[in-house]
């Protein structure tokens, strides 16, 4: 949609959000795909690839970019991976838990409350190092990459996070997702228009079913079209908005080594686990677009360093706080991610700190070299693997 210009950005209005979400799919602009199911555009996998060998690849791409981008944001393949193999991840995943657990390793959650669920960070390194021939087989699928390539092309980057909702497991709160999701209102609202529509092509979210999923165990609640209100990343801790969610989403169930790919920006969240025995496990893919990173490789922790007694000495001559902000923003890392989220949790915050923001606080404090030095050590540790 397009918002009046008159319009203040950060003005949601409920109505507006609604006109967009009650739209309904038309089933024959998908071809390709099962039908539509609860407002969710269902495949399967074997018919997409009879599809992709009678009428090419690029068809079949376009039409999954068309569902998540101006369709209900939302598509499932049933059986995009195969069984066998995300049984033998399952078996890594619990035995990765279980050594977690042992550690007394406490999970944050960005959307719920920290340590109710089983959560692995980076689940993608950890299942590489510990079991690199279950990796293979099971991020052999092709339906996995059709996802990626039809939003984000190649080059893509793939993260993953496992997710467990044990029995009981407690409702995310509503949502959207990385990257604008992950700030609060009044920082998303520095950002310009096209930003918010931008932000969105920039990752894709998904999931793949690590067990059978009814509706009863809690699945990821969507609410379809939600992705196309333009401002949906500062509507979204708005208690009307909040209400019309739970009022009317939807709940896919789901089958071992089915996936679901979504628009970071539909409203979604974890579903409660109403079950007294079924833990719901799934591996929850964010996948990047190569065009997410800059083009050359910056040691910005060795530019601080350097540049730290100049900015001191600026500072003690009376120099403006933005100028030396501005300064700052141009040597230090703004931005949090990524990061090791086992080390640098998000417990108290949505985010860990920056490096520019480590920077800063040193200068404030006109701490010693040595002492930004001892911070900026420790803050690169956090973002280390292994």
């Amino acid at each position: 949609m397009t918002i009046d210009a008159a319009r203040r950005v950060d003005d949601p209005v409920l109505a507006e959000f609604v006109a967009e979400v009650e739209a309904s799919p038309d089933p024959a602009d998908y071809p390709s795909a099962l039908g539509v199911v609860n407002g969710a555009v269902v495949y399967e996998a074997a018919a997409l690839r009879r599809r992709i060998a009678d009428s090419g690849q690029r068809v079949v791409l376009d039409e999954l970019a068309t569902a998540l981008a101006d369709g209900p944001g939302l598509i499932a393949i049933r059986g995009a991976v195969d069984a066998g193999a995300v049984d033998a991840v399952s078996v890594a995943f619990d035995r990765i838990i279980e050594d977690e657990r042992a550690a007394t390793t406490v999970h944050g959650d960005h959307f719920g409350k920290p340590g109710a669920n089983d959560r692995v960070w980076n689940a993608l390194e950890k299942l590489a190092v510990a079991e690199p021939d279950a990796f293979v087989a099971y991020y052999a699928s092709d339906m996995i990459a059709l996802g990626a390539l039809a939003w984000l092309g190649p080059h893509y980057q793939v993260t993953s996070q496992v997710n467990v909702v044990n029995p009981g497991g407690a409702a995310q709160m509503p949502h959207r997702d990385y990257h604008l999701g992950f700030m609060t209102d009044a920082a998303a609202a520095t950002y310009p228009r096209h930003a918010h529509r931008m932000s969105p092509a920039l990752t894709l979210q998904g999931a793949v079913a690590h067990g059978p999923t009814p509706v009863e165990s809690g699945p990821t609640k969507y609410l379809p079209n939600s992705q196309r209100y333009e401002l949906g990343y500062l509507a979204w801790r708005r208690p009307e908005f909040i209400d019309y969610f739970e009022a009317h989403y939807v709940q896919l169930p789901l089958d071992t080594g089915d996936l679901v790919y979504f628009n970071p920006a539909l409203f979604h969240a974890a579903g409660h686990n109403r079950t007294t025995g079924v833990r719901r496990m799934a591996n929850l893919l964010q996948v990047n677009s190569a065009f997410g990173r800059a083009m050359e490789s910056i040691d910005r922790l060795r530019m601080s360093l350097a540049v730290y007694p100049a900015l001191q000495r600026a500072r003690h001559d009376g120099a403006d706080e933005q100028a030396l902000w501005n300064a700052v923003a141009a040597c230090a890392e703004g931005y949090a991610f990524p990061s090791n989220l086992d080390r640098d949790q998000p417990v108290d915050r949505l985010t860990g700190e920056s490096q520019a923001e480590v920077v800063w606080a040193a200068l404030l404090a006109d701490a010693p070299v040595e002492r930004l030095a001892a911070d900026l050590a420790d803050h690169a540790a956090k973002r280390v693997t292994g």
